[in-house]
């Protein structure tokens, strides 16, 4: 019954949101909303399956989550990332005591997004 989740991470800038998860990781804006003009902005982004909120409203969430977001190639995702020479972010892969090979990112909230891929059967 159940299909799905979506997390809502919490932003303050708009101008730094967009700069960092639509220019910076790719993702493409589905859609935005105010309740009215100068009202904090609720936003949907989307990359291929995932899709995400970010919220200025300060009731919805508390800056500071984690989330976790798998990729069949993340040496790819990585290189593809670092070719922006984003200025606040040069990740590097790192393989974890768990098994898995991770790629962390901070957002300009405090939010980090963990990138990972299991290992190959």
């Amino acid at each position: 019954m159940l299909k799905g989740i979506v997390p809502i991470l919490r932003i303050f800038d708009e101008a730094k949101a967009r700069e960092f998860y639509i220019e910076y990781l790719g993702f493409g804006l589905d859609w935005e909303h105010r309740f009215e003009e100068n009202m904090p902005l609720y936003m949907q982004i989307s990359f291929d399956s995932v899709i995400l909120h970010l919220s200025e409203h300060h009731g919805d969430c508390t800056p500071g989550a984690a989330l976790r977001i798998e990729t069949d190639n993340l040496d790819a995702w990585c290189e593809r990332l670092n070719q922006k020479n984003y200025k606040h972010a040069r990740p590097g892969i790192t393989d974890t005591p768990w098994g898995l090979r991770e790629m962390t990112v901070a957002d300009p909230f405090g939010n980090r997004i963990i990138f990972y891929e299991s290992p190959s059967e």
